[in-house]
This record gives C-alpha cells, sequence and structure tokens, in this order.
C-alpha cells in the first residue's frame, strides 16, 4: 500500500510503498477514504507534541473515514463493505490515517452517518469526542443552561456549538470578528472577544450571573479568562488546553469546578476505547437526524500533497477543516 511517513520531526511527509497491515484479534483492516487534519498533527510533525508519545518512522493522521476491506478474528460487530469512521491512530504506536489500508481496533470505530460524505465523517471523530467528553461526561450539559464556547468557528468549537445546541442548552460563543457570521449560523450568539470584555459579555448575557458551562478550546490566558466568567457554586469549566500556569482562585471564589479534557488517553493506554465508539454512535445518529455537520475547507489535498495540508493548517488561513483524500 502507499503510506505517508514521518521519518524525522520537522521533515517533510514522505509518501512510500510499505507494508499493508493484517488485522489481528478485534481489529479490522479499514480502506481509507478521507483523513482529516488536526492541528495536532502538525504539531506531532514538528516534534512539539510529547503527550502524543509519537516516534519517527510514523504514519501520521488521526481521524479517518473508510470501508472495512477485512474482519479480523473474533470481530462480530463489523463485516466487509461497512463504511465506517473513527479516531484511530496516528499517536503513540498506532498507524494513523495518511495510508491506503489500517489495521484499527474495533472499539475505536463506528459506522458512518449516512447522511454524511466520507470527507466529512473523516473530519469529526476527534473534534465531537473531545466536545462529547466536556460537555457531556464532564460538564453534564443539561436543557436550558447557558454555555459559553471559547473558539466557537474553531475544529473542536464549531461541533461543541451543534453539540450543545442538540441538548437544548443556550449557546454563546466567542471568536474574532471574521468569525462572528460563522458562529451565528451555526446556531449561538456571537461574541467579539477582541471588543467586548469578559465582565460586559457575563453582565449582559447572564445579568451578571456567569455561565453554566463553560468550554474553552483555547487555552493561555483564555482559560484564566473562564475561570471569571463561569456561575457561581454550580458552574463547570472544560478545557481541552488546560496545560499551563494558571490561577485556580478566581474559580475558587465562585465555588465552581473544572475538568481537562485528554482524547487520545484511549489510545495511548487502551483504556476506555468502548466509550469513544459509543460516542461516535451517538454523533452519528444525530448527523442523520440533522443536528451535526462538520465545515470543511473547499481546498482538495492528497496523499502526495499531505505536506501542503500540514502547512495550510500551521498558516492559520482556513476556512474549515483541511481534509485529505486518500482512496
Amino acid at each position: 500500500m502507499r503510506a505517508v511517513l514521518l521519518k524525522e520531526f520537522g521533515g517533510p511527509l514522505v509518501l512510500e510503498e510499505t507494508e499493508t497491515p493484517v488485522p489481528g484479534h478485534g481489529q479490522v483492516l479499514v480502506r481509507v477514504t478521507a483523513s482529516g487534519v488536526n492541528p495536532l498533527d502538525t504539531k506531532i510533525r514538528a516534534g512539539r507534541a510529547a503527550h502524543a508519545r509519537s516516534q519517527p518512522p510514523a504514519v501520521l493522521g488521526m481521524d479517518l473515514a473508510g470501508v472495512v476491506a477485512e474482519v479480523g478474528p473474533h470481530v462480530t460487530d463489523f463485516a466487509a463493505g461497512d463504511e465506517v469512521y473513527g479516531l484511530t491512530g496516528g499517536v503513540g504506536d498506532l498507524q494513523g490515517s495518511l495510508a491506503e489500508f489500517a489495521a484499527v481496533d474495533t472499539r475505536l470505530l463506528a459506522h458512518k452517518p449516512e447522511s454524511l460524505t466520507p470527507r466529512e465523517a473523516a473530519a469529526l471523530p476527534l473534534a465531537v469526542i473531545t466536545a462529547w467528553e466536556g460537555l457531556v461526561d464532564r460538564a453534564r450539559l443539561d436543557a436550558g443552561q447557558r454555555v459559553l464556547v471559547h473558539g466557537g468557528a474553531g475544529g473542536v468549537g464549531h461541533v461543541a456549538i451543534q453539540l450543545a445546541r442538540a441538548r437544548n442548552a443556550q449557546v454563546f460563543a466567542t471568536g474574532s470578528a471574521r468569525s462572528l457570521a460563522t458562529i451565528a449560523r451555526l446556531g449561538a450568539t456571537p461574541i467579539d472577544y477582541t471588543t467586548t470584555a469578559v465582565a460586559d459579555y457575563v453582565a449582559e448575557h447572564t445579568a451578571g450571573e456567569g455561565f453554566d458551562v463553560v468550554f474553552d478550546s483555547v487555552g493561555g490566558s483564555t482559560l484564566d479568562q473562564s475561570f471569571t466568567a463561569v456561575r457561581t457554586y454550580t458552574g463547570h469549566v472544560v478545557s481541552t488546553l488546560g496545560w499551563g500556569t494558571h490561577s485556580l482562585a478566581p474559580l475558587s471564589f465562585r465555588g465552581a469546578s473544572y475538568s481537562g479534557i485528554f482524547t487520545l488517553l484511549p489510545l495511548l493506554t487502551g483504556e476506555g476505547r468502548e466509550h469513544h465508539s459509543e460516542i461516535l454512535r451517538q454523533a452519528a445518529a444525530l448527523a442523520d437526524a440533522g443536528g451535526l455537520k462538520p465545515v470543511l475547507d473547499p481546498r482538495r489535498f492528497t496523499l502526495a500533497t499531505a505536506t501542503d495540508a500540514h502547512a495550510t493548517v500551521e498558516s492559520g488561513n482556513t476556512s474549515g477543516k483541511i481534509m485529505i483524500d486518500v482512496g
């Protein structure tokens, strides 16, 4: 098969012929149709993601959509010909999706949403699992609650908005001026963080009480601001990027709580993989009901231009998720 290899951190991605994997116990061989490019993929390539535990030579790419080509031993929930999607590799010692085939643990897969194209389906796994773990698993978001999504037009943020709306929450989201129209189109109340102080939008949208849930997909000073925007006593802040040094005093003074999200943990440890599959099944049902659809950048990339796809993501000049056509 053809696969894209990272041979050294910071180097180019190299397209080569390599051995097609054989599905082992509890695995299926997936013929990959599309692969999503996440900012984390570019950090791994640059050697700036020690937490992903990847070492060259490696096949990168975490998200995929494809078709089951072969079923390994003791697999009963998938059959050859099934269309699937998942967050399946590209970290640790797991082969990624920038290859024509991948042997995948079925606990990381679900059947593809029927209403989405393979490209659309491959754009979802990392984003929807991250948003689900934050809003549903950690914050227990309920109908009628007010949720603030930081980075509402981003790869995870725009999915978090849709998930929160599907749970009948009142959704608000921050962004820069150029992203406000996208946030509004997704059904959230847009907040321009560059012109509006935290205290001002808390006062305007919550009468000064604070948001029931703050979902932070930005990190840094935005996480610090989240601690001042959350509701007293019952509020919950969840963050995908809580890696810096932060003062918890503003959160403590509110009697509120905080949760961190590390979506890669089941891939790296093997524990909790079934829950990823369950999230993807529920996300597929939501997509087929019309409640979830990713925003894709219109540009097209292939395995041969994977390095260009990474450079586009790194540029920050995108209008949706960058996808790579594999099949």
